[in-house]
């Protein structure tokens, strides 16, 4: 969710448990972005691992939604690249490297990275409010960061990675265990939003991360989760492999009704999309604005009324809603779509200043929850992609529509992630980089 770092081929060090599987190395290539789309490829110095580091060899890197936004415009929402930064947080790899004091680790272990360096000593950090645990090990995979936006996250070709139980089962591929880190945003967002059993959600956006979100809110009790995007490819997806159990392509512009979009769980085929990931909006004014986020609202709700039960005298709307694009007009739709006592929480990040109905909030007491990163959530993501049986959720690997090999195909590898369809009109879900 938000972008540290990608490296290649890190080896084992002098001051670690030496294995001939893993020869030496001084340098390592680094993918750096120095302004928006110009990726160069360059060699980093690798340091060796200190005190309580782990070092890894990269295998499969995801790109993120946040990565994307730093590829095209140097920023994401409010955080602003100030120096060139290499991108890729969601990573998994070997162990090749040990430093001192670090226990239970040994040279091979596949590891799933949780992104994040706690100083451990705040307040947010004691509350468990930030990944946190104490004594935990650090990773680093590449040299070291010479710039990062005002965040906590290192951003060049550098790890040092919070470790919370993040060995991953053989069965757990290497890419599988990549997106842990946008599945943590979506485990973090159903925790946030505490839903009771029989809770209905509406998730906005069929990305990575609102895919997720819609098979944690269904593994969380909710019976009905609709799932809403302007790319129907990404819809029917979401409802043919059971991320959801209803969907609706919404309209471009917002405001036109889209009764005729709607799809059930059947998959139904729906009108093609141009590839573009968000719709502009074309409205005069604010209130047309509301008015098409309202329209859309009433469209969304009428797609999973038949299965929702709803008494007489009950309110319209879903109990919460999942707002995973950081759009404007899709806060907007959330607000509406949201019945009174309900919640809406904010996973995306986007626009960072919106205009949005507050008193269709205030007036009907509709919790507005955020989102930032996760906390304590990778145990509990190794334990959903390994698991077996009825309640395991969908595959994290058929996520996966594109790979490209190695970090010479990084600039490739980012313009596609941008993308909803590629040059041959295949779907385009999760990208990723493998070593």
């Amino acid at each position: 969710m938000a972008p540290s770092a990608t490296a290649e081929a890190l080896p084992t060090l002098e001051t670690s448990h030496a294995h001939p599987a893993f020869p030496s190395k001084s340098t390592v290539n680094a993918s750096v972005l120095h302004a928006p789309r110009d990726v160069r490829l360059e060699t980093r110095n690798i340091e060796e691992p200190s005190v309580g580091e782990l070092q890894i060899q990269i295998k499969s890197t995801g790109i993120c939604g946040s990565d994307v936004s730093y590829y095209k415009k140097f920023a994401n929402g409010d955080l602003c690249a100030c120096a060139p930064l290499s991108l890729g947080h969601e990573s998994s790899g070997i162990v090749v490297g040990i430093g001192p004091a670090v226990t239970g680790f040994d040279i091979g272990d596949r590891v799933a990275l949780e992104v994040g360096i706690p100083c451990g000593q705040c307040t947010i950090c004691r509350k468990g409010r930030v990944p946190y645990k104490s004594g935990s090990i650090i990773l680093r995979f590449g040299a070291t960061s010479t710039s990062s936006p005002p965040s906590p996250l290192p951003l060049l070709a550098l790890g040092a990675l919070l470790i919370y139980e993040l060995r991953i089962p053989d069965n757990v591929s290497f890419d599988a265990a990549a997106l842990l880190e946008p599945l943590s945003v979506a485990i973090h967002s159903l925790n946030r939003a505490a839903p009771t059993p029989g809770s209905t959600a509406l998730v906005i956006g069929a990305g990575t991360v609102g895919l997720l979100v819609a098979a944690m809110a269904r593994q969380s009790g909710c019976t009905v989760v609709t799932i809403i995007d302007v790319d129907a490819g990404r819809v029917g997806y979401a409802l043919s492999k059971g991320f959801a159990t209803h969907g609706y392509v919404v309209p471009k512009p917002l405001h036109a009704s889209a009764s005729s979009f709607s799809i059930h769980a059947s998959g139904t085929s729906t009108p093609s999309s141009d590839g573009m990931m968000t719709p502009l909006s074309s409205y005069s004014g604010i209130s047309d604005r509301l008015d098409g986020a309202k329209s859309v609202a009433s469209d969304v709700l009428a797609v999973s009324q038949p299965d929702l039960q709803i008494e007489e005298d009950e309110d319209e709307g879903v109990d919460i809603s999942f707002e995973c694009t950081g759009k404007e007009p899709c806060m907007q739709t959330a607000l509406y779509a949201t019945k009174p006592g309900g919640k809406v929480i904010m996973v995306g990040m986007g626009t960072p200043i919106q205009t949005v109905p507050l008193s269709a909030a205030h007036l009907r007491e509709v919790d507005i929850l955020g989102i930032f990163r996760y906390a304590n959530t990778y145990p509990t993501g190794i334990r959903l992609l390994a698991g077996k049986g009825p309640m395991r959720i969908p595959s994290l690997d058929d996520m996966v529509t594109h790979k490209f090999k190695g970090l010479a195909e990084a600039k490739s590898a980012f313009e596609l992630a941008g993308r909803t369809v590629d040059d041959e009109g295949k779907l385009v879900l999760k990208v990723v980089i493998e070593a």
